[in-house]
């Protein structure tokens, strides 16, 4: 009786009513049918490691670009930094690389 009921609470597991079965794939197509998916997994500035859906520590910094006076030209340079990264308290000296890397800081007194 054990493993009969065992073998009807898999059978519910497996399947409900609603959502797509493992075997089927939802995909999301616009007009032109072309397929956009609503996540696009975001990968960290700093390690390279692909950012989680549910992680929550991790942040995304957009630091714009302004010309001589001051002024902002409407692009922008996105950073993501991982939890990870946060938690052991490295993102100030990675976001400094990163911003030295694309010439955005200089280290110049």
């Amino acid at each position: 009786l054990a493993q009969a009921i065992v073998d009807i609470g898999q059978r519910r597991a497996a399947y409900r009513p609603g959502r797509p079965t493992p075997n089927t794939r939802a995909t999301m197509q616009n007009e032109e049918g072309r397929i956009v998916d609503l996540y696009l997994p975001r990968k960290c500035s700093a390690t390279n490691r692909l950012i989680p859906a549910k992680e929550h520590g991790a942040v995304q910094l957009n630091v714009g670009q302004v010309d001589e006076n001051g002024r902002y030209t409407g692009e922008f340079y996105t950073f993501a930094l991982a939890g990870f990264i946060r938690s052991r308290g490295e993102s100030d000296a990675c976001l400094n690389r990163l911003l030295h890397e694309k010439g955005l800081l200089t280290f110049s007194k």
